[in-house]
């Protein structure tokens, strides 16, 4: 094993009295890069060999000790020379104790290096956790090894499992730290280093077989195999902490070493790590270079379950809202859902009583639009109808300051149209969040034709004090989900008057990895407002007026089936449990005997998910060629944020490069043939056909520049 000359830039040395303090200086995050495990290796050797030195404090510049490893390497696989086993076999062979200082974030590689020091001090903020699995990998520096031998089999296990950080108190009194500390962390470090201590190894422990949670690791198992979401890495997580269990330390790290290789060769790992980098990627605009408007004081119009939850999450990020109703009753009922909506976090531990008074308290309720002239941002989430919104946006146009933004909260409307009705559509862009806006991660940022671009600029940034991944689109019916979303719907409508159970359909897809079927999503939202809307998009020419296409929804509606609200919808409602309904069936029978639709044998479960999925794909080709999406990865992201694609598939266009564009095409083509095509919705998309042709992948295709906005 080589031992490199130190890396000042990436590790600062100084010497306090008898210890030296090694400060990790790898900005942002302080990822754990090759270069870094090299210098904190030759830093340690040096300190090691200093006779001066009687022990080691290993600390991390910047907002946080470490955020994880370099994914960059990782995918790269550059995990030698020296790997993380190597550091941490130095860090934890010294003779000399170690002790790590730990503030902000403690994540993966960062927590992994913390396991290998004899001792862990860490500020009361500290959030320390091992969410590898969130990619489809597992903790591959030990940390499956040492955290089990600190805390437990049950304890280590959730954490990992899980993927989600756990306060600095809660996990000392697991045993994980040896102290929390207020003040200044490299004082209370130096004064822990004082103390004498001698090292103590976490590998030289072993594993108390008390810790096991009830039903043992077979229990784990099941409950992981049931979930949703990423699956190798659950079931290789429980095997190796197995072997933390029933082997010497050096044999479990070898069961450790390989599991890992294998999660991070296998497709699941190959797809997170795309979302990974695509919803980071999504945020920087090919050729925006613009600078943010500050944004402090929001404004939002509406106090509905849309404008409540825009208005908490926006309180959540630190703002000064304030939300205008015209109505005192829908006003005090909307600022009555803010306050559960932020209350409702101190039920889940999210944030403190006073944290929870303070954004209440940031959120002021008004029955008079003017009281918005001096607002940076006014977002209006009035009812999806173009008249009313543009009247809205017209007298905003005439109150907000010059330099306001203003917002249209809009799923499917003509930005373009509204933004000109404002007067200066220059200052107009559209914020489509998902219900519920505090929670759901999506926000489709809609870039207008005159939209400028610090307004763009603006929106985008918005995303990361939200807590939300922004995903840009140009302006088209259904923007980038909705416009996809019209096909996946399509053949779900035409699956059941096929014959097709609902049940069957949502099996089928919740089997591929969706969140949820797609018929329990539609009697969810509600089927009165899904014929709402297509009426009014066949009003407006955006889909076919051919009465067989989606005629079941309306049927449903017509028999006053209106989803879970009504207790009726593609199933019957009992309380929160659907359950399948033979009535439904008669319906669709006799939509299709209306229609002269002869109803066929029931398609394989392959067919059902090959019908609804592919429609994504060709919608998709269309989006990028038109240029309403920049990316083929802004696409993959919306669809796993918003509308619960399995991360673990990558989204739909990574989803479709596994397949190959060649298959798809062919099997898009055999829909037309034996299924009918007087919908369009068959014919393949003219880049999709071109992929096909070239053998390429979505993934190789160039990012797309927007246009420069329109002069007004």
């Amino acid at each position: 094993m080589t031992v490199h000359s130190p890396t000042p830039d990436l590790v600062r040395v100084e010497r306090q009295g008898r210890v030296a303090v090694l400060t990790l200086d790898n900005p942002p995050l302080n990822a754990q890069s090759r270069a870094l495990r090299r210098a904190i290796m030759a830093a340690i050797a040096a300190a090691e060999a200093d006779p001066a030195v009687h022990a080691l404090v290993l600390m991390g510049a910047g907002a946080s000790f470490g955020a994880g490893a370099d994914l960059g390497e990782l995918v790269a696989r550059e995990l030698e020379d020296p790997s993380p086993r190597d550091l941490h076999r130095v860090v934890e062979g010294c003779s000399k104790p170690v002790i790590a200082a730990l503030h902000g974030l403690v994540l993966g590689g960062a927590l992994e290096l913390a396991l290998a020091c004899h001792w862990r001090i860490a500020t009361e903020s500290t959030r320390l956790g091992l969410p590898e699995v969130s990619l489809g990998l597992l903790p591959g520096g030990g940390g499956t090894q040492r955290l089990p031998r600190l805390v437990g089999v049950a304890r280590a296990l959730d954490m990992m499992i899980s993927g989600k950080p756990v306060a600095a108190e809660t996990v000392r009194t697991w045993g994980l730290l040896d102290a929390v500390v207020a003040g200044d962390l490299k004082a209370a470090a130096l004064d822990f280093a004082a103390l004498g201590l001698s090292p103590i190894r976490v590998s030289a422990r072993s594993v108390d077989p008390a810790s096991l949670p009830e039903g043992g690791f077979a229990a784990v198992r099941a409950t992981a195999a049931a979930g949703r979401g990423p699956t190798l890495g659950p079931s290789l997580i429980i095997d190796c902490v197995e072997a933390a269990l029933t082997r010497p330390f050096e044999a479990g790290l070898d069961v450790e070493d390989a599991a890992f290789r294998r999660c991070l060769a296998s497709p699941e790992a190959d797809a997170l790590l795309h979302l990974f980098f695509a919803e980071r990627a999504a945020a920087r605009i090919p050729g925006l270079t613009a600078k943010p408007r500050p944004v402090r004081t929001v404004g939002v119009i509406g106090a509905g379950t849309m404008g409540a939850g825009i208005a908490t999450a926006f309180a959540l990020a630190g703002m000064s809202v304030t939300v205008v109703e015209d109505n005192p009753a829908a006003l005090e009922r909307g600022l009555g859902q803010v306050r559960k909506n932020i209350e409702a976090l101190v039920a889940r531990g999210r944030l403190s009583p006073d944290q929870a008074a303070d954004r209440i308290a940031a959120v002021a309720g008004s029955l008079d639009l003017g009281n918005l002239a001096a607002a940076d941002l006014i977002v209006e989430a009035v009812f999806e109808n173009r008249a009313v919104k543009e009247a809205v946006l017209a007298r905003l146009g005439q109150i907000a300051r010059p330099g306001a933004i203003l917002a249209t909260n809009t799923s499917t409307l003509d930005v373009d149209a509204l933004a000109e009705a404002s007067g200066r559509p220059a200052d107009v862009v559209g914020l489509h969040f998902f219900s519920p806006a505090h929670v759901m991660r999506l926000l489709e940022v809609v870039r207008g034709a005159r939209t400028a671009p610090d307004v763009l600029a603006t929106a985008v940034g918005l995303a990361r004090p939200l807590g939300k991944i922004a995903v840009v689109s140009g302006v088209c019916y259904g923007f980038i989900g909705n416009r996809m979303l019209e096909g996946y719907l399509r053949e779900v409508d035409a699956l059941v008057v096929e014959g097709v159970a609902p049940a069957r359909i949502d099996r089928a897809l919740e089997a591929f990895g969706m969140a949820m079927g797609p018929c329990r999503m539609m009697d969810m939202s509600g089927l009165d407002l899904g014929d709402r809307l297509m009426s009014e998009a066949r009003a407006a020419g955006h889909i076919p007026a051919d009465p067989s296409y989606r005629a079941m929804t309306p049927a449903l509606v017509a028999a006053g089936r209106l989803g879970a609200k009504t207790g009726l919808g593609f199933y019957r409602h009992e309380g929160r449990r659907p359950v399948p309904d033979p009535v439904v069936d008669g319906i669709a029978a006799e939509t299709a005997a209306r229609l002269g639709l002869v109803r066929g044998p029931a398609p394989s479960d392959d067919e059902i998910v090959a019908r609804c999925l592919l429609p994504l794909v060709n919608e998709a080709a269309r989006i990028l060629e038109e240029g309403i999406a920049a990316r083929a990865g802004d696409v993959d992201v919306v669809w796993p944020a918003g509308y619960g694609f399995p991360a673990a598939r990558g989204g739909p266009l990574h989803w479709a490069d596994t397949l190959g564009a060649a298959a798809i095409v062919a099997r898009l083509d055999d829909f037309a043939a034996r299924l009918g095509n007087s919908h369009g919705g068959w014919t393949v998309a003219p880049l999709l056909k071109r992929l096909a042709e070239s053998g390429g992948r979505f993934a190789d295709l160039p990012a797309t520049r927007f246009p420069e906005p329109a002069h007004a």
